[in-house]
């Protein structure tokens, strides 16, 4: 099926981007692009996202807490892959250094140690090395710093240290 243009006037698009920006979080390179989408010319768009912005629909700052703390909590993943995330989604750096402020050390890594040890059980390795390999593979991928992985292994390893000795 070959499907026409939708003939959206910039008023209906408006009205549509601050339904949804009421709805949901969004930044403005999500409404950017839902916009090309729309095929909104160029002006009307950048016209469209300064309404947004009067109206504090949209704000980049209030976006990159909110998608920091959800990733942090629902997702468990580290700040090196949130980071690059919502560099994808072209928000400043000032911006992203600002939002990550808010968050303390512990809150960014207090969940590697629960995901390390509970990936622990479901991995197979001929040795411990192997099995440390696999983990750190894991965790980088999840965005963790080297140092807090190394860290978080060393604990675990101390702690199977003690259940032994017991």
């Amino acid at each position: 099926m070959d499907r026409s243009k939708k003939t959206t006037t910039a008023e209906q698009a408006f009205m549509q981007m601050a339904r949804l920006c009421s709805m949901k979080e969004c930044c403005v390179w999500d409404i950017q692009q839902k916009l090309k989408r729309m095929y909104i010319s160029e002006g009307d768009a950048e016209q469209i996202v300064v309404r947004l912005k009067k109206g504090r629909y949209v704000d980049d700052a209030r976006y990159a807490r909110n998608y920091i703390h959800d990733k942090l909590s629902y997702d468990k993943w580290g700040k090196i892959k949130i980071e690059l995330s919502l560099r994808q989604k072209k928000i400043s750096d000032e911006v992203i250094e600002s939002a990550f402020a808010e968050f303390s050390d512990n809150e960014l890594n207090a969940s590697l140690q629960p995901l390390l040890e509970a990936k622990r059980k479901t991995i197979h390795g001929s040795s411990p090395y192997e099995m440390n390999g696999k983990l750190i593979r894991f965790a980088l991928g999840r965005g963790y710093p080297m140092e807090e992985i190394l860290s978080c292994l060393r604990k675990m390893d101390l702690d199977e240290l003690a259940d032994e000795t017991e």
